[in-house]
């Protein structure tokens, strides 16, 4: 359990600290000037690539979600892996829709 909080925690730092220097240089970019048509172009290609992120976030936990409600009805003896193994196919179930999903929308 510790080491997931700590894990978690460290996460999050690098999440933020990524989102606050890419904010930062390309606030300082802007400022001296060196916005062309090449770096907006490179602007664009990173925002573009979270376009769908909160729909897979949204999936994923929509998943691991029903399958915490699903092992709540499950009757499992404390050592049972059930739970483990409901849990993981629950979640790569909500992965596999997402990519299909992504998929299909970049086929239009």
């Amino acid at each position: 359990m510790p080491l997931t909080i700590i894990g978690t925690f460290g996460g999050s730092i690098y999440f933020f600290t990524k989102a606050m220097t890419d904010y930062i240089l390309k606030k300082k970019m802007i400022e001296k000037g060196f916005v062309n048509d090449e770096t907006q172009a490179i602007f664009k290609s990173q925002t573009g690539e979270n376009k769908f992120s909160s729909l897979k976030w949204g999936l994923i936990i929509f998943f691991a979600g029903l399958s915490l409600i699903t092992m709540e009805f499950i009757p499992t003896s404390p050592e049972s892996p059930l739970p483990y193994g409901l849990f993981a196919v629950s979640v790569s179930l909500g992965f596999l829709i997402y990519y299909f999903l992504l998929k299909k929308e970049i086929e239009k």
